[in-house]
Order: C-alpha cells, then structure tokens, then sequence
C-alpha cells in the first residue's frame, strides 16, 4: 500500500471536512433539509486485479470481474461539498491457475466525501476520497475444493466523476472508483490446506447511470 498516496488522501478528505464543518453548524435544524439529498441508480463495472503474493502453500489466485446494479445516497453539506455511501453486491469466481477454487459475495460499502466543482452548471463534475469495507459471504467452493474462506478488510477508495443534468431534477451520472484493497484465501484441497495471503483485489468500479436531485 503507497503510504504517500495514503497520506494524501486522508489530508484531502481533512479539509473537506474542514471546509464543510462551519457551514454545517451555522444552518442548524436545515441540514435535514431534503433538498440536500441526492439519489442515483448505476450499472457497474467492478473490474478486479485478484492476483495473489505471498502465497503461503503456493496457492496463485486470479478473481474475475463482476457487472452488477448499484445504488448510492449523496448528502450536500454545502453547494460543493458532499458525502456519497454507495451499496452494492457482487459475485466473483476464484481461480487457481485452471482450477476454479469457488465463488464468493463481496458487500462493499464505501463512503468518501467529494468536491463538486460547479455544482450549479449542466455539467457537473466532482473528484472524492474515502474509505472501503469489503465484507465477503456465501462462499461456494469448487470442484474437489472444500472450506474456502475470504477475510474481509479495509481499504482507501478515491474516485472522479460528474452530473449531466437534463432539467432541474433528472440526470446522467458516470462514476469511476479505485479502491485499494488486499484480503487473505484460505481454502482446502481435499486434506491439503492452501492460503494465499495479500491478494490484491485493487478493483476499478466503473458505473453510468441516472441521478435524482430533491
């Protein structure tokens, strides 16, 4: 993990917040206020490195890519600054070399805080930073495989993209994410215990879709 790029993040999301805390405090009961809320609808493209290092029994994993629907809630504390929580859920095959080791879930909720940079214009494009947690369930093992288990993990998310408003309410969105993220496998062979440790999901989650404005 690039412990600079890190760094950097977290200093942006810092004075976003610092930038969002005294307009926020100085509108008191309004920050309810439902004109603030922004709702949008995607189709998405979670596309995945999943190649493993590390391997602990020379398990080397590849993960696959997954398209999936995906719904996010966007809150503006000011015109520019804002906080979006997208939720969505996919499945992806784990493979070995030729061997499908099994299939798994991924939940993940990410929440990053953005700069929209003409929030008043048709075209409205904004840039974010934030944090990831992906939660894996449902694993289904592969032929001859059995006991596979993928632990879940943090990481850092950054994304760019922008609103194409056609009138006052209704939009296009197109949506690009990075989320830097490594999780541990661990599966059987029959009797034969294999991990691979430190895979690198990494995915790129593409989307376009429609937005929704109160």
């Amino acid at each position: 993990m690039n412990m600079k790029f890190i760094k950097q993040t977290l200093l942006f999301a810092t004075i976003l917040v610092g930038i969002s805390t005294p307009a926020v405090a100085g509108e008191g009961s309004d920050w309810l206020s439902k004109e603030r809320f922004q709702i949008r609808a995607r189709a998405i493209g979670v596309i995945a490195d999943g190649d493993g290092h590390e391997s602990v029994t020379s398990l080397k994993t590849d993960v696959d890519n997954a398209y999936v629907p995906e719904v996010d809630l966007t809150y503006f504390f000011t015109d520019h600054v804002a906080a979006e929580l997208i939720a969505a859920t996919a499945e992806h095959s784990i493979k070995a070399g030729t061997n499908d080791v099994g299939d798994t879930w991924i939940l993940p909720p990410t929440l990053t805080l953005q700069y929209h940079f003409t929030p008043d214009n048709q075209f409205s494009p904004y840039i974010g930073a934030g944090i990831n947690y992906s939660l894996f369930y449902g694993e289904d093992e592969g032929t001859g495989f059995n006991d596979l288990d993928v632990d879940g993990g943090f990481g850092y998310a950054v994304q760019a993209g922008f609103d194409y408003w056609i009138n006052d309410n209704w939009g296009l969105n197109f949506d690009a994410k990075y989320v830097d993220l490594e999780v541990d496998v661990d599966v059987n062979l029959g009797a034969t215990a294999l991990s691979a440790h430190n895979v690198d999901l990494n995915p790129w989650i593409i989307g376009a879709g429609i937005s929704y404005r109160f």
